[in-house]
C-alpha cells in the first residue's frame, strides 16, 4: 500500500476570547478559551467560524496542553459545518512562556498538531462527513491559526 496523502483543504483562523481558567483538575491546570469567530479559507472550504464553542485544554504538569475544541463554521454558500478538533501543543519551556506572554513565536519552534472531525447536514458538502483531517496549529494571543489537511 502506499502512504496516505495529505491534501490542504483550509486555514482556520480562529478568534478566541479571555481564558478562564478552572483551576486544578484531576489531570491538570483546566481552563476554558471561548472561540467567538474567524474566518475559514482555502480551495475546498471557505466561510466564517460562527461565535459559539471553546477549547477545553488540560495543561499537564510537564506542560504538554491537551487541545479539546468543538465549534462550527457557516460556508460562503450558507452550510453549516461542526468541527471537532483534538490535539497536543508543547515545547521548550522558553518558547512555551514566550508564548504565554503574547510574544509572536514560530510555529516551527513548538508542536502544535490536531485531528478533526467535521460533520454536516448539507449534501453539498457531505464528502466532510467521510473524511478524516489533520491539522498544524500556530497559537497567538487572540488568535489560532490551523491549517487543516485531508488524509487521501
Amino acid at each position: 500500500m502506499n502512504a496516505p496523502s495529505l491534501e490542504l483543504v483550509c486555514r482556520l483562523e480562529v478568534e478566541l476570547d479571555t481564558v478562564r481558567e478552572m483551576g486544578s483538575g484531576r489531570a491538570g491546570q483546566r481552563r476554558i478559551i471561548p472561540i467567538i469567530g474567524g474566518t475559514v479559507s482555502g480551495p475546498r472550504l471557505s466561510g466564517r467560524i460562527l461565535n459559539l464553542g471553546a477549547d477545553w485544554q488540560t495543561i499537564f504538569e510537564d506542560g504538554l496542553a491537551e487541545l479539546d475544541t468543538r465549534y462550527a463554521f457557516e460556508t460562503d454558500d450558507g452550510a453549516l459545518i461542526e468541527i471537532i478538533n483534538y490535539g497536543f501543543r508543547h515545547g521548550p519551556a522558553d518558547v512555551m512562556t514566550a508564548m504565554a506572554r503574547g510574544d509572536d513565536v514560530s510555529p516551527e519552534a513548538y508542536y502544535m498538531r490536531t485531528h478533526a472531525r467535521l460533520e454536516t447536514g448539507d449534501p453539498r458538502y457531505d464528502w466532510v462527513n467521510r473524511a478524516l483531517f489533520v491539522g498544524k496549529g500556530h497559537r497567538r494571543m487572540t488568535q489560532v491559526i490551523v491549517d487543516l489537511y485531508l488524509i487521501a
